[in-house]
């Protein structure tokens, strides 16, 4: 149970939700394993940002032009394109564990609702889903690209780290 333990309070909550919601046997096991595996893709998630150029921040302005990606306090991705014409293309990826939430949902012409916080959820006007969980990271990119090679970058970089997070998952379900 040290690494159940030694995260915060409201990253165990998620766990012990997605251990609910897996299919896997509720109890001190299960829980140690998520943790192991949520360990596990922040690092994906922080080791993916840097090999790209992205930097974290803490908040992100619906108005923003640019784009992000965000990984939310029970291991989901949120690709939010950058702005055109008012619209994002905006891309939903689940941790591949829970059932309770679609595995991908894709919404090309989404509008947040607010802005985006650490530590509060993405909540859409119109999107691949209503809202998210708490974000737990935001990341931008530092390189002043279009809006299509914006898109591209953050594309790829969500599939990488979404590839990365089922190979994980493949730890916790053997």
């Amino acid at each position: 149970m040290e690494t159940f333990l030694g995260l915060s309070p409201v990253i165990q909550n998620h766990i012990k939700q997605i251990a609910k919601t897996s299919g896997l046997p509720v109890g001190d096991e299960t829980y140690e394993k998520l943790a192991s595996a949520w360990e596990d893709k922040r690092k994906c998630f922080e080791d993916g940002i840097a090999e790209n150029n992205l930097e974290e921040v803490q908040f992100f302005s619906r108005d923003e032009e640019k784009g992000a990606v965000a990984l939310t306090y029970s291991g989901s991705l949120i690709n939010i394109g950058p702005l055109v014409d008012g619209k994002r293309r905006a891309e939903y990826t689940s941790i591949g564990l829970r059932v309770d939430v679609p595995g991908t949902a894709l919404e090309e012409s989404s509008e947040l609702a607010s802005d985006i916080e650490t530590d509060a959820v993405i909540a859409f006007a119109k999107g691949p889903i209503q809202q998210s969980s708490p974000i737990f990271k935001i990341a931008v990119s530092t390189e002043k690209l279009d809006a299509e090679e914006e898109e591209a970058l953050l594309t790829q970089v969500t599939q990488d780290i979404a590839e990365e997070f089922v190979e994980v998952n493949k730890t916790i379900i053997q």
